[in-house]
């Protein structure tokens, strides 16, 4: 990865901010660069805490760990912003100035019975976009950018967790070409039936998506199954601002006058060594991030569902109309 911090936007706003304190929030794989932000902070004599905890997205913007520490700024590395918060956050998207133009290439042969193509991609690489464009039409293609919907930040801006932007396109494109990784293009995978493709440039991989969806489907379905089987049901909210799909309240309601039996738990993340001592719930729904009942369906013991595949299950919606909906 060659990354772009954008060092002279972000000293710019900081002498315009003036904090006093900041903390730092960055990606899992940007955490090793912890030493170089913090050198950009110290030459401006603002005292800096890194946030230890992970972070998968804008979602997750640490009000709380911020005002614990006394910070008057978060400055939130590598995601565009997601939501509005009632705290002050500089959002600092970084580049990764990479030549795109061998896997782009690459693509060619993969994408050769297509021509009209719907792409979409993640943050660090939106300053290349209109490069990317061009290659493509140059060589014969028709992009169509995903729209700027939901709580995406820029036309073609593709995020885990929405992708209607995607499927307001699809009758428009014979297929999808993911600039980002698996995480995004399964995601997409799931939201449109046109083929998907993924350009992975930092496992160096063109994938095609084929079957993906077929077989989470099949995963989500026995994950529904199991859930309307089960009698103690545990309800998972998770603190984070920015993860917040469904609503506890009514479910709970739901389900208690299906005969359920249920507890509400609240964590900050997730995870099978927090939920495992719940030895006697069998079933859990998390109503924070989709993506962790999906994509992580074969690390817990124990089914976990999403708020909509609960509604499927208590048959307030149907499976068609959930899959119109969106699984993610």
């Amino acid at each position: 990865m060659t990354l772009n911090f954008e060092t002279g936007y972000l000293i710019e706003k900081l002498k315009e901010l003036k904090p006093k304190k900041v903390l730092v929030q960055l990606p899992e794989g940007v955490k090793q660069n912890a030493f170089d932000i913090a050198k950009i902070f110290s030459d401006l004599e603002i005292e800096v805490v890194f946030s230890g905890e992970t972070c998968w997205g804008a979602c997750a913007v640490g009000v709380e760990e911020a005002k614990d520490v006394g910070a008057g700024l978060i400055v939130h590395f590598g995601h565009a912003k997601f939501i509005d918060v009632d705290f002050p956050v500089l959002y600092i998207e970084v580049r990764d100035e990479l030549n795109l133009k061998p896997w782009l290439e690459k693509s060619l042969k993969e994408l050769k019975d297509f021509k009209k193509i719907g792409l979409s991609y993640s943050i660090q690489h939106k300053h290349d976009i209109e490069n990317v464009v061009k290659f493509y039409e140059d060589n014969g293609k028709e992009i169509v950018l995903s729209k700027k919907i939901g709580n995406v930040a820029y036309e073609g801006h593709v995020v885990g967790c929405q992708y209607k932007g995607l499927k307001e396109i699809e009758n428009d494109v014979d297929c999808f070409v993911i600039l980002g990784n698996n995480f995004h293009s399964m995601g997409a995978a799931l939201s449109v039936e046109k083929p998907v493709f993924l350009i992975d440039v930092y496992n160096d991989k063109i994938t095609n998506m084929e079957g993906v969806r077929d077989k989470i489907l099949k995963q989500r379905m026995i994950s529904i199954e199991k859930f309307k089987n089960a009698k103690n049901i545990g309800v998972i909210v998770e603190t984070k601002i920015g993860q917040k799909f469904g609503v506890h309240n009514l479910l709970i309601k739901k389900l208690k006058k299906k005969g359920k039996n249920v507890i509400l738990v609240t964590m900050n993340e997730l995870s099978p060594d927090k939920i495992m001592n719940f030895y006697y719930v069998d079933c859990f729904v998390e109503l924070a991030c989709p993506r962790i009942a999906i994509d992580d369906f074969a690390k817990y013991e124990k089914p976990i569902v999403t708020f909509k595949e609960a509604l499927v299950g208590l048959g307030e919606i149907s499976w068609e109309d959930f899959l119109d909906r969106g699984v993610v």
